[in-house]
């Protein structure tokens, strides 16, 4: 496989209710097999809520503003340049926590499934549903 370059401009940004997500790298855009890269925006206030990646593990890396995140029942207060590792079935949640929007770039492998990312959704259940006052 030969490498290639993805560019911002050519990747079409994914809009969800609380912020955006651009495939930079997965197997449907580059053919990955080890890694999936998502550049993400968190609008102020909202987040990814608690989920985890069964198969996967993740580097959540913070490129602007300021973000909760949470790894299991631990919570901490990250600033760019501030990374957190959560290994495969863990787990976590990141929100923002200031007002303007934050970035981060989320690194996962391997590569899972169709789109080389499986996320299973927690926020609605205990313990998870209780962690955090909106």
């Amino acid at each position: 496989m030969a490498g290639q370059f993805v560019t911002a401009a050519g990747t079409e940004p994914e809009r969800l209710d609380w912020g955006q997500l651009r495939w930079m790298s997965h197997p449907p855009l580059t053919g990955a097999e080890k890694l999936t890269v998502i550049d993400v925006t968190l609008k102020p206030g909202k987040g990814h809520n608690f989920h985890k990646h069964p198969d996967q593990e993740e580097v959540i890396y913070v490129v602007a503003g300021t973000v909760e995140q949470w790894i299991d029942r631990e919570r901490r207060v990250l600033s760019p340049g501030d990374c957190a590792f959560i290994p495969a079935d863990v787990v976590h949640a990141s929100f923002n926590a200031g007002s303007e929007d934050a970035k981060v770039i989320a690194i996962l492998g391997p590569c899972v499934g169709e789109n080389g990312y499986v996320s299973v959704e927690m926020g609605a259940e205990a313990p998870w549903n209780t962690l955090r006052t909106p």
